[in-house]
């Protein structure tokens, strides 16, 4: 009985591998972005408030994508 499902076992792990594939190259384009987006507006004064914290999720968001 096992041998019969083992094609659609196989397709499914097959998807799995390519959605988390994916979602880290996701992850580490949208770090990159973020990242010059936080500096740009941590130079002017107000923007300050949301640009150091755009630059801290864009590290977090490359540092996971690449070591998950």
């Amino acid at each position: 009985m096992k041998i019969l499902f083992f094609p659609f076992i196989l397709l499914g792990k097959l998807a799995q591998f390519f959605i988390s594939l994916t979602g880290s190259l996701i992850a580490i384009i949208l770090g990159f972005v973020f990242i010059p987006v936080g500096i740009l507006l941590t130079i002017t004064v107000i923007g300050s408030i949301i640009g150091i914290p755009l630059i801290i999720i864009g590290l977090l968001m490359v540092i996971r994508g690449l070591f998950k």
